[in-house]
């Protein structure tokens, strides 16, 4: 039944504890992290894009709108050289990415989890084409100027989240469109938990990149991005995200049961 906002009511169900009944909340697969069944899924007949500002999903568009604003102003309030285009990439590559996980998250029924994951997969793929191209152009920025590689925090947790990135990508392109890969359709999905889990990770570790990015020398003399817009824009992001994040996609399903039934 649906209560006058249109949110799916709760569903109580009886359990008897220590000689007790008590009323547990039935747990279904469209209920998110934090909030109430409803707060992050997709309505019937509502488009694909209304999936990133369902819930909170408008406070991480705020968040990750806020830190590519920054990042692009303060690349073209200076000289554009060959760097220039590293950042550009590379926080454009982080918008396309956290696209593709606002669009899939509310998704619930079998059509709309085939729609999100054709978009998402199509975002991600635009994500991965300008971070490569983000990582080709610092790299030959390096050699041209025979700098060091891979030795500051920025450059190391990039290393990491490249790595990450393209595993997590392969993973999910085969297991999705490929589970013969893995002996069949049933073994492919079992890897569907970690490649959630792992994508929230990525995120975390793209961000937390960004954030490095401003202790960098070339960011302190030239772009001058602050450390603390870094982290508030980032913050922002996991708000709207983690929130949405569906319980039993996790493997989380029986956690809030189990609490209530103590």
């Amino acid at each position: 039944m649906a209560s006058v906002t249109g949110i799916p009511e709760r569903i109580p169900a009886e359990a008897e504890v220590n000689g007790h009944d008590r009323p547990v909340e039935e747990v279904g697969d469209d209920e998110p992290l934090l909030g109430r069944r409803g707060d992050a899924s997709q309505p019937e007949g509502r488009p694909l894009y209304y999936n990133s500002i369902i819930g909170t999903g408008v406070v991480a568009q705020v968040g990750i709108i806020l830190l590519v604003a920054s990042v692009w102003a303060s690349v073209f309030l200076n000289d554009l050289i060959l760097f220039s285009a590293h950042p550009l990439l590379n926080s454009a590559g982080l918008l396309f990415l956290t696209q593709g996980i606002l669009i899939l998250q509310p998704t619930h029924t079998a059509t709309q989890k085939h729609q999100g994951t054709i978009a998402h997969f199509t975002l991600n793929n635009l994500a991965i084409d300008s971070l490569i191209a983000g990582l080709v152009v610092i790299e030959y920025n390096k050699i041209a100027h025979k700098g060091t590689h891979f030795v500051s925090a920025h450059a190391i947790l990039g290393l990491i989240t490249y790595i990450s990135l393209l595993i997590q990508a392969l993973v999910g392109f085969t297991a999705y469109f490929v589970p013969k890969l893995y002996g069949g359709v049933d073994q492919a999905k079992s890897l569907y938990k970690w490649h959630r889990i792992s994508g929230y990770i990525i995120l975390v570790l793209l961000l937390a990149t960004v954030a490095a990015a401003t202790q960098t020398d070339y960011n302190k003399d030239v772009l001058d991005i602050k450390l603390w817009a870094a982290l508030i824009s980032g913050g922002l992001v996991l708000v709207g995200v983690l929130p949405r994040i569906k319980k039993q996609k996790l493997g989380l399903g029986g956690w809030k049961a189990a609490i209530s039934l103590r």
